[in-house]
């Protein structure tokens, strides 16, 4: 168990503050307005409503000051919305894997009354931070069904899991970083417009259908999914009977579905780009690799790469035409260092290096 450091109230408001380090224990009592002077929380949602905010003075490496939460090992049945007044926020699961800090919601689009109000966990602010946590949608083969809405620049996410069926992962905006964590979806479950990279990553389908919807806009947007040094895996039960192809809407059943297999993704958008490097793809996957989503427009559009696929699912004699096979020197201009850095030289990797 790791240690919780002591908070001075005090010393978090005064003018020279630097990080600030929260607990959440479901055996606290909960803030409430007037006593926002507590260092431990019951729940992850009332640490975020009430902790102490952190001084404008830098941390002891440099860094901009934090809010650490340091979340005690449990389940916890809850939404939790990180707001745009709340940069530099890390969540920190105290126990000994992801497993052990759960947080989970069950709530799909039918519910909720669209696929934007159904994540579990909504990130806004900037530098957004996770480790050793689970982030659940408990809906199931349901319709859409978010855990994570990632609207942070500058995000990190390291030995974390991502549960879901359709749209787990919403990688919607900014620069964001996931490393050494477990993303598990059937159709579409990693969709949006970010600027990402999945790094040494497993991405496990449970279903047939996609693995990417990007939706990148315009040719000259920095955006895009980069897979790197990961592998696919897959939990299809082809047993089953197939689902037949339908609707052309995120998180829609596709082709693939009516084939029982894995799509490496399709264009929710028309400039959709997204680039596997050095990553290992199971025989679930289908041969064609890539769809256009019904639009032969987009094979015009989207930007579609492998660079070294391995595993049996690695076929790029019978990928789509419009598809590429990319050398590795055309790589390098992907790798987190190049594709991540923007106008601030931002090191994902290296801030990654620095949590637990």
């Amino acid at each position: 168990m790791r240690l919780v450091l002591p908070i001075l109230f005090a010393l978090a408001l005064s003018a020279s503050a630097q990080d600030i380090h929260v607990r959440v224990d479901p055996s606290a009592r909960p803030a409430q307005p007037g006593n926002e002077n507590l260092s431990v929380f019951p729940t992850i949602q009332n640490a975020m409503d009430h902790h102490p905010f952190a001084g404008p003075a830098p941390g002891k490496d440099g860094r901009p000051a934090r809010v650490y939460i340091e979340i005690a090992p449990g389940i916890y049945h809850e939404r939790v919305i990180i707001t745009q007044n709340h940069p530099n926020i890390t969540l920190i699961g105290m126990g000994k894997s992801p497993e052990d800090v759960v947080i989970t919601n069950s709530l799909n689009a039918k519910q909720a009354g669209g696929t934007f109000f159904t994540e579990t966990v909504e990130i806004n602010g900037s530098g957004f931070e996770a480790d050793n946590i689970t982030f659940e949608n408990a809906a199931g083969n349901t319709g859409q069904a978010v855990a994570v809405a990632d609207r942070s620049d500058r995000s990190i996410f390291k030995h974390c899991r991502f549960l879901g069926h359709q749209d787990t992962l919403f990688a919607d905006y900014g620069r964001q970083y996931y490393v050494d964590s477990y993303i598990e979806g059937g159709v579409d479950f990693i969709f949006g417009n970010a600027t990402a990279v999945f790094d040494h990553d497993e991405l496990h389908s449970n279903g047939p259908g996609f693995l990417t919807a990007q939706s990148r806009t315009s040719a000259d947007q920095t955006t895009g999914y980069v897979i790197l040094n990961s592998k696919v895996t897959s939990g299809i039960d082809h047993t089953a009977q197939p689902i037949s192809p339908s609707a052309n809407f995120t998180g829609a059943r596709s082709i693939a579905s009516a084939q029982g297999a894995i799509g490496l993704g399709r264009p929710w958008r028309p400039y959709s780009r997204v680039i596997y490097i050095n990553t290992n793809l199971p025989s679930d996957v289908r041969p064609a690799g890539w769809n256009n989503w019904g639009k032969t427009s987009n094979e015009q559009t989207a930007f579609y790469a492998e660079s070294n696929s391995t595993g049996p699912g690695a076929n790029p004699a019978t990928r789509v035409p419009w598809s590429h096979q990319l050398t590795t020197a055309q790589t390098k201009q992907f790798l987190p260092a190049k594709f991540l850095s923007g106008k601030d030289h931002w090191n994902p990797e290296a801030e990654a290096k620095k949590l637990p």
